[in-house]
């Protein structure tokens, strides 16, 4: 009895995991769709204060300056 009761416990967890799984699926974007994207609202930098201020608080935590743009490729042309 209490093997059964486990077995289904058990079926029911991974039905949830698979139906969450499924659930958070990808979404394909048009072509027409892709300036709504584009726009400064999305953007995840859009407030500049807010940026700066979150900066100040990460590198004064972590003593260390710099890092947030991309570096080159290791090839000396920057």
């Amino acid at each position: 009895m209490e093997g059964r009761k486990r077995l289904k416990s058990k079926i029911q967890f991974a039905a949830c995991v698979v139906t969450l799984f499924l659930a958070t699926g990808c979404q394909n974007v048009k072509p027409w769709q892709r300036g709504t994207l584009a726009d400064i609202s999305m953007r995840s930098d859009r407030d500049p204060l807010g940026s700066a201020m979150d900066n100040h608080i990460y590198f004064s935590r972590e003593a260390a300056e710099g890092g947030q743009s991309v570096g080159g490729g290791g090839c000396g042309c920057n």
